[in-house]
């Protein structure tokens, strides 16, 4: 009979009708049941995130950046359409640049972008190496120094 039986699962789920009257006020009961199966199947919302090659590379330009005294802070948002790296000279200022990962221009211009404080896009493309080749330069200036 699997109609007992699922009605005996959603009870040890939600309590029985007596027990849940007992806590409402006037002893009214209602309940909600919701089959675990509806539950478990509904995905949590996702965030965009940077994997650990893709802040290994991020992290590793940083660094850089700090050991030449141009960078001092960062910052990481995952966000529902994006990514954001964002660096700063100082904590309380607004950042320098941010090193966006956003998947859903992947297929077009690219999913990485890094942008200035002003929000003019200085690099796009499909390769995270090959937008931080835009530091570059900077670096090298900061390791001959």
């Amino acid at each position: 009979m699997p109609g007992r039986h699922e009605h005996q699962r959603r009870r040890t789920i939600t309590g029985s009708d007596d027990e849940n009257a007992q806590h409402r006020p006037g002893g009214a009961s209602s309940g909600n049941v919701i089959a675990l199966g509806q539950v478990r199947r509904q995905a949590p919302p996702v965030e965009v995130r940077f994997d650990r090659r893709e802040l290994d590379q991020i992290l590793r330009v940083y660094s850089f950046m700090v050991a030449g005294g141009e960078w001092r802070d960062y910052g990481i948002s995952h966000l529902k359409d994006r990514a954001v790296f964002s660096v700063f000279r100082r904590t309380s200022e607004m950042p320098l640049y941010r090193i966006e990962k956003t998947p859903k221009l992947a297929r077009k211009q690219g999913a990485y972008a890094v942008i200035n404080a002003s929000g003019v896009v200085l690099k796009r493309g499909h390769e995270l190496a090959q937008v931080l080749r835009l530091f570059d330069r900077q670096i090298r200036l900061v390791q001959s120094n």
